[in-house]
């Protein structure tokens, strides 16, 4: 059953007694709760042991003129929702919990994010807006405490915001992009449509329609912002009913103006219909796409990520050597595999190369850590016995999750491990989960040992040892292992590699393809 709680002191002593080993998702809404909130729900749930739920109409992030007192207000059937989504704890408070007394909101202490990133887009229109949302935001990571915070891509520029506050601030929360969730006629799902009449409702469709209209001439080799906006004010133009605040291309991440898309761009409209005001946005990227694999060990994942990647003239990305790696440099060290603090150094400092000799996709890319070719080393019995603990410390993952983004960033990567269509890269285009029967992934490894000189080890030694691998990477507090939510499930068992090569590739022609030659 959801737990309800109204203030700080309940609310804290409530995790602090449930959440000693867990890991705690926060989920921070204004109420009036929908499938957008639900789905925030859903991907917190997924990687979380306990998930928190903030209710929270904030009267910092309202103008003088803006819709306070008429928001939607329905605690109760929101509590529903939460009961139904499996809600762990809502949090409730009044503004006078949150320190917003009457009269006090210009005595409060405030997060002032960099004035840039907030006087264009909505900050226009509403000054102070972001201002509020980040003082709020801060108090409620401090009061939470969350591991992990999940914000929608819809407020791209608030998103844009909070990535930016946490990174300068180094708050230890990692917030998680969500994407957009729609009506059937592609409305933005939001609290504010419940404003709108039927009627209104369908031609507050033109928004995404607007913005679908931008994607197609980008995909078509448009990337100037003159070309982009002109598309989609065309198509907006064509309901005269809609009254446009603005129509925008900036960077997505600093927000900044650009006249032409050089790796990626973010579209943004915010507009009127009747009294109700909506926005909406896409990213354009001007890459090539991410296939993303994920599995447990043994599943054949390196082996197909590598040849998958030769099929699709796509750079391959082993994101597991990289694991490894550090392992072996923490052995190499003489550090203890308890000593996080001493690993955080190491890590931080490490510097992996990935080196290709050879074209057959049957000979691994060389791996290179500080200047040591580790490509054989980190095969060994003696790395993979300790990987899974090294990889589960929080500074570790943070670090090289870090680096595999910035090559997904320049796009055409295929990628594998066990959190990447789930963690590091959540928007990739394609996602495949490949699995395995403990029993077939033992047999693989016990040949691969053996191809290396290591047979002494039984079968049934590497079963227990893979079994117990499992039950940790499903379990550990950072990024556990878990299918992505549209990932597609390949199951590897008595198929062989070119089988499974082949239908990825097909998926890759069928959902890849289609969208990037629009």
């Amino acid at each position: 059953m959801v737990r309800l709680f109204t203030t700080v002191v309940a609310l804290r002593c409530y995790l602090e007694l449930q959440s000693q080993g867990q890991t705690v998702g926060l989920v921070p809404t204004m109420g009036a709760l929908h499938a957008g909130h639900l789905s925030l729900i859903e991907r917190a749930k997924a990687t979380n042991d306990i998930v928190v739920v903030s209710i929270f109409v904030n009267p910092l992030q309202f103008g003088p003129n803006e819709d306070l007192q008429r928001y939607p207000r329905r605690l109760e059937r929101d509590r529903l929702l939460c009961e139904q989504a499996g809600v762990d704890v809502i949090f409730a408070p009044t503004p006078e919990e949150m320190g917003i007394g009457q009269g006090t909101e210009n005595s409060l202490t405030q997060v002032v994010p960099p004035e840039s990133m907030m006087s264009g887009l909505c900050g226009r229109s509403r000054p102070g807006h972001f201002q509020g949302v980040a003082t709020i935001v801060t108090k409620l990571f401090n009061v939470v405490q969350p591991d992990r915070a999940y914000f929608g891509r819809k407020d791209a520029q608030q998103l844009a915001i909070l990535q930016r506050m946490v990174g300068d601030l180094n708050l230890p929360v990692e917030i998680v992009p969500c994407e957009i969730v729609r009506e059937p006629s592609g409305l933005a799902m939001s609290s504010r449509n419940q404003y709108l009449s039927d009627e209104e409702k369908t031609r507050a469709a033109v928004l995404y329609r607007s913005l679908q209209k931008g994607q197609k001439v980008f995909l078509r080799g448009e990337l100037t912002r003159q070309g982009i906006i002109a598309a989609v004010q065309g198509e907006l133009s064509l309901e005269p009913d809609v009254n446009l605040e603005y129509c925008e291309l900036v960077e997505p991440t600093s927000l900044e103006p650009i006249e032409q898309i050089e790796s990626a761009g973010l579209v943004a409209i915010a507009a009127k219909i009747g009294n109700t005001r909506l926005i909406d946005n896409i990213i354009l990227k001007d890459r090539k796409p991410i296939v993303a694999i994920d599995g447990p060990a043994g599943a054949g994942k390196s082996t197909v990520a590598r040849r998958v990647a030769k099929r699709l003239g796509l750079m391959y990305l082993d994101t597991g050597a990289m694991y490894r790696a550090i392992t072996w440099l923490v052995q190499e060290k003489g550090i203890a595999f308890d000593d996080e603090s001493a690993i955080a150094e190491v890590v931080s400092r490490a510097k992996i190369e990935f080196i290709q000799t050879s074209e057959d996709p049957a000979i691994p890319t060389q791996v290179w850590v500080d200047g040591s070719n580790v490509t054989e080393a980190i095969r060994t019995q003696a790395v993979t016995g300790h990987v899974s603990q090294v990889s589960s410390l929080k500074s570790v993952r943070l670090h090289l999750v870090k680096q595999q983004q910035e090559f997904g960033e320049r796009g055409g990567v295929v990628a594998e491990g066990r959190d990447i269509g789930t963690h590091v890269f959540p928007d990739a285009e394609l996602k495949i989960f490949l699995t395995a029967s403990v029993g077939e992934r033992a047999r693989r490894r016990q040949q691969d040992l053996t191809n290396l000189g290591d047979e002494g080890i039984t079968l049934e030694q590497l079963e227990d040892q893979i079994a117990l691998r499992d039950r940790l990477d499903s379990t550990r507090k950072i990024s556990p292992l878990t299918k992505a939510e549209n990932a597609i499930e390949i199951d590897t068992d008595h198929r062989t590699i070119d089988e499974v090569i082949g239908e990825i590739v097909n998926y890759y022609a069928t959902i890849v393809r289609a969208k990037f030659e629009e």
